[in-house]
């Protein structure tokens, strides 16, 4: 699997999440990713999780208990995984090499005359 493509596909998949569920996924993401951009290592990543503890700050911040935050956020990421298995499924590879090649050709061609 591609996984510039499956970015692109979970980028577009999380817009198209209604706007509660968005908010939710996308509050908890920013987070954890902040967190590992400052992580040295997985270890450290870890240790940054359990202090900052990003499922109990959505909690609060969006006014749900914490077992609730957490059932919501894996039922968001459930239904993420499963339409992006799906989409992923109906890509379709082509090879353009050769096209590509003579398409450079051509232009090559063009601008030497």
């Amino acid at each position: 699997m591609n996984e510039s493509l499956a970015g692109m596909l979970l980028k577009g998949l999380v817009r198209s999440l209604p706007e509660e569920k968005r908010e939710l996924y996308e509050y908890i993401i920013t987070m954890e990713d902040t967190l590992a951009q400052r992580a040295a290592t997985s270890e450290h990543f870890i240790s940054l999780l359990i202090e900052h503890a990003p499922h109990k700050q959505a909690a609060a911040h969006f006014g749900c208990s914490y077992g609730e935050i957490l059932k919501r956020m894996r039922e968001i990421e459930e239904e993420l995984d499963n339409q992006l298995h799906t989409r992923l499924s109906k890509a379709k590879w082509m090879d353009c090499t050769c096209a590509t090649r003579r398409k450079k050709e051509e232009t090559k061609n063009k601008t030497a005359l």
